[in-house]
């Protein structure tokens, strides 16, 4: 019996960005949707909740990654990989969310897409309920 696919939001203003790291991970077997700001996260959050999330923090628009992180929050505990070029006080965020590197987790721009789907991989492995 085949394992069924895990399904990742991927949240990136950057379209470029966006679209390779879609097409990357959905050749490793995921199942990958891409929103590129706050809003259509939230949106498609409210309507379902896919197995993991990489969330830019710095998003275009009226919504942050981390109102989307609260958002997501309040509905479920899934991975959430945070990506961002502006590394000073990440570190603090993360710890003053007070989540273990099982549910939220860092990655550094720029990082290349083999370190993106090794941290998606780690996360889903040590998930709860994964």
């Amino acid at each position: 019996m085949q394992k069924p696919l895990k399904h990742l939001l991927v949240v990136e203003d950057d379209l470029d960005l966006a679209s390779l790291e879609a097409n990357f991970l959905a050749t490793h077997g995921f199942t990958v949707i891409t929103v590129h700001n706050g809003e259509d996260a939230i949106a498609f959050l409210q309507s379902s909740l896919p197995d993991m999330v990489v969330l830019d923090i710095e998003l275009a628009g009226s919504l942050d990654g981390w109102q989307v992180l609260h958002f997501l929050r309040h509905r479920a505990n899934i991975p959430v990989l945070l990506t961002t070029s502006a590394i000073v006080g990440v570190r603090k965020q993360l710890r003053d969310h007070a989540e273990s590197r099982a549910t939220l987790d860092h990655l550094a721009k720029p990082y290349t897409m083999p370190s993106l789907l090794k941290q998606v991989q780690r996360m889903l492995m040590v998930a709860p309920n994964s």
